[in-house]
Formats: structure tokens, C-alpha cells, sequence
């Protein structure tokens, strides 16, 4: 957060942004030269982490003009679908905590990740998802109400590595449960 200061060792979340800016702003052929320019910057990290960036990201090798690739971001995320295993990563890493009420459910992340959650949600593909918001550490998932919020629940705890503490949480103790958690959360 600090203004232009020697960057080393950044988080998840400003290393991608910088990628972000890397890919928007020249062709980027491999992930080598992505940890060069990464380098070039003042940003430390391995082949392995920017990797799972790019993935994180959703980026995607491109054909330019004379037969090269080059990674690129979809300009929109309705444009990729991101495999399931994505999701799975995304959700194993980021989501702690899955409630539901109604037609909707809310997943909880560490502060400023909600939206690397609600972008791989937007862009997995699931049919009852009618769409997400996203804010710092908190995403809202509304549903088709005929799956409803409880069965979408169940399935991104499940999804998420953490099936049986978000079914004690929000969907084995049945109707009370929302109708508490409604109160709760006004």
C-alpha cells in the first residue's frame, strides 16, 4: 500500500495486479520472461508461483499475428470457462466460511480476496448461479431458486474442502438455522 516503495516481496493479491498490468501492457511469450520482467519491477518470484497465477487469473495462451503466443486476460470473463479444478483451487484456497438463506449464499474470505472468489464463480459455468457480488472479504452467491441456497451451499463447501463444518454452519440444523441467521445478519 505503500506508494511506488521497493516492492520484494509482495502479496498474492499485488504481484497478480502486476501481472495483470504486464500481460495489458506487452506480449508475454512464457513464464520465465514473466518472472524476468516480474524481476525487472523489483518482484520476486519463482516459475512455480506465477504459474498458478496465471491460472488464478484465467490467462490464456493466444495466437498473435506472425504464429507466436502470448498470455492474455479475457477481456470478458463470460468469454473462459474455468475448469473445475480452478474452481476447486480457488475455492480450497480462499473460502473459510459458507452460509446460506433463502435463494442466496455468502462465502467469507480473508480480507481483499472476495473478488478472486466471485470472478472464478463468474466464470465456472454453474448453471444455478444467476450471478455474484463481491466486496473485500465477503462474496454473495444468488441462485436459481429452484437449486435454492442450501444445495448450493452444500455444494461449494464441498467444493471448497470444507463440506462438513459448512454443513454443521449452515445446513444440518434446517429452517431454525436460517431463520437465526437471517436475525443475525439482519
Amino acid at each position: 500500500m505503500s506508494n511506488g516503495a521497493s516492492p520484494g516481496r509482495l502479496t498474492k493479491n499485488q504481484r497478480q495486479h502486476r501481472i495483470t498490468k504486464l500481460l495489458e501492457a506487452q506480449a508475454v511469450t512464457s513464464q520465465g520472461q514473466l518472472v524476468a520482467l516480474l524481476a525487472d519491477q523489483g518482484v520476486e518470484a519463482t516459475q512455480t508461483t506465477v504459474s498458478r497465477d496465471l491460472e488464478d487469473l484465467g490467462a490464456v495462451k493466444v495466437r498473435l499475428p506472425g504464429g507466436d503466443t502470448a498470455y492474455a486476460l479475457p477481456e470478458l470473463p463470460a468469454h473462459q470457462i474455468a475448469p473445475e479444478d480452478h474452481l476447486r483451487r480457488v475455492l480450497g484456497e480462499w473460502v473459510v466460511e459458507v452460509a446460506h438463506s433463502g435463494n442466496m449464499v455468502v462465502l467469507r474470505t480473508p480480507p481483499g480476496s472476495a473478488h478472486v472468489v466471485g470472478s472464478a464463480l463468474d466464470r465456472s459455468g454453474l448453471d444455478a448461479v444467476i450471478g455474484t457480488v463481491a466486496g473485500d472479504d465477503t462474496v454473495l452467491v444468488i441462485v436459481d431458486e429452484e437449486v435454492g441456497g442450501r444445495t448450493m451451499a452444500a455444494r461449494l463447501s464441498d467444493v471448497a474442502g470444507i463440506g462438513s463444518a459448512a454443513a454443521n454452519d449452515s445446513t444440518r440444523n434446517g429452517p431454525g438455522s436460517q431463520a437465526k441467521e437471517g436475525t443475525e445478519h439482519g
